[in-house]
């Protein structure tokens, strides 16, 4: 077993290799390499995939990988870590896969009685094809009483990028969130001399990440239509009936398969790609991975673009469900390290299997899994079964709720439940657009373009309508999915309520970012209420604003994307911050959009609080981890109190809420509530300029009155501090951001809501 000092080491852009010396375990990542990488990446960049020698190690050459995969923690009441590590390697030679050996200890040099031990990830080949074999090590290891931090060695190979961080097991996981990671064809990538994952690699080098979730689009595959003669052909039919029958054969199957391969390949190993405009190579993305565990849902780009929301006529089309099938595969293969054809594919404990899909002929997969002690996730797969009035099947719902009811104890140790969705679900209607250009106005303008009198590029390839359609069907507010929108809302509204859990869901697609909410109702005429009484209504709106965590609608919608993609122009953002206002989504609850974009990137004052159109990604880390708070939360005694004062506004809450069916508001709750303590740091989301975090100068509201708009939210250690990060400057190769900060509450308390009728659910 090879140890930390007679291990070899091999530099990303080096060909000699050097000795580790034992103190080398707790030296920082190595940023000004990364921002080297960067910088070479961006210089004279290649028409094809770039070659490196240093991709061989030894007798291996490494096509793709390391990639790492987080697959759950704490299972089965267990201390467990699971994951998985995947190389793809080109010839290998055959019964001899790499070896993976590791040696894990102590994440910080400040640990006293840390131990080191030393193993091998066992290994097994799953997928070959032309020449290419897939390897997945299977990571188990247990988590202890301190942060741990996990070196591993390639055939006795060691880079520093082939480490990753695990938490302690009272810890829960310091979280990326991000989307919308590649280029549309036509876009200009060599506008980007900045990379937002070498932020991301400067940020865990501070803030140790021990996930990141990947929102959808995490490859951009829409170049098929570019390296795929025999879909090109079919797009141009022009008879509706041999479009939609026309058969699929050997040599499109091995075209697809080929494309999807190689396009993988070329992406998750090196990070190249290449448009009609331009081409890039985002160097830092696959180091990225290799260094920070993934857990991925996926969107449309992963298949092609707006796959799911066609006309089922073109979906079901052989063709064009062949191209979703076959990205299926490789979906599979390297975000999830797993063989469709395997057993494991259907085993794994971190699935909840859902029903088959009308055109992909898989399961539904979504992701369930802890985070660690207090966080759990659920990653909601929302593209096998879509259809254009669909977005997953009823019986799907029902089996991913049980699942969840059975799996999270009330008012237990799971204190937030981050749910994936690929699409925004708190975002601004856009159902006039959708009624315009649907509109029978319109068809003329349609034909016209199907046949090229005018520009083609008015209407899509693969049905005829107009090209922005696909997008506005994809959306929860679509008038195809209002009600199974509203109708996941409540259940998830009702679950996290009756479960004393914090809903909040992480999305991305837009290219913007924002942050929806959902929260119950703020009452401006509280004398219109007579048979509540004019002051229990007072009462309620300020339990709102100044008890947040009280309230058991409060859920964020944490928007963030495009990590890569570039964002949409300004009028898109003016457009949607003019549509964006309070909506009633019942008699007991409204949504709208968070006003935290009170600066620009730059300090800078701004119109639109609501959207703002840059490139960013986001992080959720709970504030007893955060580097910026957890020297507020030090100290045993602290934690103590703290969370005797918790237990005992629990119980209160529980108790009020057990008591009676609660009012229109549902909040029910004794002043001996933790909130209610003057300690407690209470903030408006806003956002962080450098070198003003926690000054008044930084404080951009503090003369701001609360509101049902402005709402001061609670800095408790096991708040969630939630951070949008916005790139300053696409030109820079150093790669800042500016964070827009809010602090997620726990819920305090478990409760049962009031029947407030639905619209399009109860209604």
């Amino acid at each position: 077993m090879p140890s930390a000092t007679d291990t070899q080491q091999q530099q990303p852009q080096q060909e000699q290799q050097q000795k580790q010396s034992p103190e080398d375990w707790f030296s920082p990542l190595p940023l000004d390499e990364y921002l080297k990488i960067n910088e070479l990446a961006r210089q004279n960049v290649p028409k094809t995939r770039p070659i490196d020698p240093n991709d061989k190690l030894g007798e291996y050459d490494i096509r793709c990988g390391p990639t790492l995969r987080l697959a759950g923690t704490l299972e089965d009441g267990a201390s467990n870590y699971r994951g998985s590590l995947m190389l793809v390697v080109k010839d290998c030679p055959e019964g001899k896969p790499p070896s993976i050996t590791y040696k894990i200890g102590p994440a910080l040099e400040s640990v006293t009685n840390g131990e080191f031990s030393a193993g091998e990830f066992p290994v097994t080949k799953f997928y070959e094809e032309d020449g290419y074999s897939f390897f997945r090590y299977t990571i188990e290891l247990q988590l202890v009483h301190y942060e741990q931090k996990v070196q591993y060695y390639i055939d006795k190979f060691f880079k520093k990028s082939f480490q990753f961080f695990i938490p302690s097991v009272d810890e829960s996981m310091n979280v990326i969130s991000y989307s919308c990671n590649g280029f549309t064809l036509a876009c200009d990538a060599s506008e980007f001399k900045s990379s937002l994952w070498y932020d991301v690699l400067a940020k865990h080098s501070k803030q140790h990440y021990h996930v990141m979730l990947g929102g959808g689009d995490q490859i951009y595959s829409d170049a098929i239509k570019l390296h795929s003669k025999k879909l090109q052909e079919w797009t141009k039919m022009t008879n509706p009936m041999k479009k939609r029958h026309a058969p699929i054969d050997d040599e499109i199957l091995a075209e697809f398969k080929n494309f999807y391969l190689n396009h993988y390949m070329n992406w998750f190993g090196k990070g190249f790609w290449k448009g009609t405009a331009s081409q890039v190579v985002e160097a830092l993305f696959p180091l990225s991975m290799s260094q920070i565990p993934m857990v991925n849902i996926y969107d449309d780009h992963d298949i092609i673009d707006g796959f799911g929301s066609y006309h089922d006529s073109t979906m079901s089309a052989p063709i064009f469900s062949t191209v979703g099938n076959v990205a299926y595969k490789y979906y599979m293969l390297f975000q999830h390290h797993m063989n469709p054809e395997e057993k494991l594919h259907l085993s794994d404990p971190s699935w909840v299997l859902g029903k088959e899909g009308p055109f992909i002929k898989q399961k539904n997969h979504s992701v369930f899994m802890r985070l660690g002690k207090e966080i759990s996730l659920l990653g909601l797969d929302c593209r096998t079964e879509r259809k254009l009035k669909q977005i997953c099947d009823p019986q799907t719902y029902k089996i991913i709720f049980n699942k969840m009811n059975e799996t999270l104890k009330a008012n237990g140790d799971v204190k937030h439940l981050y749910v994936m969705l690929g699409v925004p679900i708190f975002y601004p209607r856009l159902v006039w657009l959708e009624w315009l250009l649907t509109s029978t106005a319109m068809a003329p303008l349609r034909k016209l373009a199907t046949k090229g009198v005018i520009n083609k590029g008015l209407v899509n390839e693969f049905d005829g309508d107009v090209e922005v359609l696909d997008d506005l069907n994809d959306h929860w507010c679509s008038k195809y999915h209002k009600r199974e929108r509203n109708k996941l809302i409540k259940d998830l509204m009702d679950f996290g309520a009756k479960k004393g859990i914090r809903i909040t869901i992480l999305s991305g697609d837009v290219h913007l970012c924002c942050i929806g909410r959902m929260k119950s109702k703020y009452h401006h005429h509280p004398n219109a209420h007579i048979l509540q009484g004019a002051k229990e209504v007072e009462k309620l709106n300020k339990d709102l604003t100044t008890h947040p965590e009280n309230d058991p609608r409060l859920i964020f919608n944490v928007i963030s994307s495009a990590i890569v993609n570039a964002p949409p122009p300004d009028a898109m953002a003016t457009l949607l911050n003019k549509r964006s206002g309070i909506h009633h989504y019942n008699q007991d609850t409204d949504e709208d959009v968070v006003p935290i974009f009170l600066k620009d990137v730059d300090g800078s004052s701004r119109n639109n609080h609501q959207f703002l159109n840059k490139r960013n990604w986001s992080d959720l880390v709970l504030a007893k981890q955060s580097v910026e708070y957890k020297t507020l939360f030090a100290g045993a005694a602290q934690t103590e109190a703290d969370a005797a004062e918790v237990a005992e506004a629990e119980e209160a809450a529980t108790a009020d809420a057990v008591e009676a069916e609660p009012t229109a508001n549902g909040n029910h709750h004794k002043d001996t509530s933790a909130s209610s303590s003057s300690s407690v740091l209470r903030k408006y989301p806003q956002p962080v300029i450098e070198g003003q975090h926690n000054s008044k100068e930084g404080d951009f509201l503090h003369d701001q009155k609360p509101n049902e708009r402005f709402i001061k939210y609670p800095l408790f250690g096991d708040s969630v501090v939630t951070s949008l990060r916005v790139e300053v400057d696409p030109a820079d190769l150093a790669s800042k951001s500016t964070a827009y900060e809010v602090f997620i509450p726990p819920l305090i308390g478990s409760y049962k809501l009031g029947r407030a009728p639905v619209k399009h659910v109860d209604v």
